[in-house]
């Protein structure tokens, strides 16, 4: 039976990603004072990319053939590592800790920025020279966010980390906050949003995040989108059922327990994408070198949370 309750953490993420994405850019267009496309577009989407065929460059090599599935699946391996439906761990969750599961994502990245340099194409090149100097920056924040989340709780396992955050030692502390808002800042810097970067854009001297699937088409971009959404969901997740509000879990096995942690943890994720896109609605992109001061900045409150879990 927790076999069966894994494979609805999974299939949850999976299939709940698309129908954020469209919640997302509906409400975007309703702040622009557009109508906005459907919520079900990007389900449209998937279904027209996964019917045309699939191009490469004569440059390109293995590479390019093999990312596309190893970038769709690193968030449904996550999935299997974090409290998605359930308060209590499943078989699977002691496969690794938070560093771990930051691996994981961050080896999907690294292979899709390889397979963006495979094709050969200038403006792939272009826009990974740039992922490359955000990444000397979320790297080392994700690694401090880990240190911050593991010294606070005295684990790396996300099911002790979230339990031992909302205890009353921690649920209102100022580590508590700053941890909570240095992986907001984070978030936004890793999933490609304003301000630093526009992942509606389609200019091609100007984009950051999507120049990575510029040269992609056919089966390749519907695996690559559909892993970027379910790496937002994911990461929204542990922003909000490991680091803030855990509570709407299930705390046990059961037909009811799951089905309500479904639609606790859709709602609660949901919340957040909404807030996510109101900060993005808010401000305008930062020029590429004005990146590095919004980093820094998640890094200096990083690193005060990680103080302040180390006095208290």
């Amino acid at each position: 039976m927790e076999y069966l309750v894994q494979l609805c953490q999974m299939g949850f993420v999976l299939l709940f990603a698309p129908l954020l994405r469209g919640i997302m850019e509906r409400y975007r267009a309703r702040l622009a004072g557009r109508h906005g496309p459907q919520i079900w577009q990007p389900y449209r989407d998937l279904r027209k990319w996964w019917g045309k065929d699939t191009l490469r460059t004569n440059q390109a090599s293995w590479v390019s053939e093999w990312t596309a599935v190893a970038y769709f699946a690193a968030p449904l391996v996550v999935a299997m590592l974090i409290p998605v439906l359930t308060a209590f761990p499943l078989p699977f969750a002691w496969m690794g800790d938070m560093l771990a599961g930051g691996m994981i994502l961050g080896a999907a990245g690294f292979a899709l920025l390889l397979a963006a340099l495979d094709s050969g194409s200038v403006y792939p090149a272009l826009g990974v020279s740039r992922l490359r100097l955000i990444g000397a920056f979320t790297e080392p924040l994700a690694v401090m966010l880990v240190f911050t989340a593991a010294a606070a709780a005295r684990a790396t396992i996300p099911f002790v980390v979230n339990q031992a955050l909302v205890s009353s030692r921690w649920l209102w502390s100022p580590t508590h906050v700053l941890l909570t808002v240095a992986w907001f800042l984070f978030l936004i810097a890793e999933t490609g949003r304003i301000p630093v970067d526009n992942p509606s854009s389609t200019q091609e001297l100007s984009m950051i995040d999507p120049s990575r699937t510029f040269e992609s088409s056919g089966r390749d971009l519907a695996l690559y989108e559909w892993g970027g959404w379910m790496k937002l969901l994911v990461l929204l997740i542990i922003l909000m059922n490991v680091l803030t509000t855990p509570w709407g879990l299930a705390p046990r096995i059961g037909l009811v327990a799951v089905g309500t942690a479904v639609l606790a943890v859709a709602l609660k994720v949901t919340l957040a994408a909404l807030l996510l896109v109101t900060v993005e609605m808010s401000f305008a992109k930062l020029r590429l070198i004005r990146n590095v001061d919004f980093l820094v900045a998640a890094m200096v409150v990083a690193a005060l949370g990680s103080i302040g879990a180390m006095l208290l």
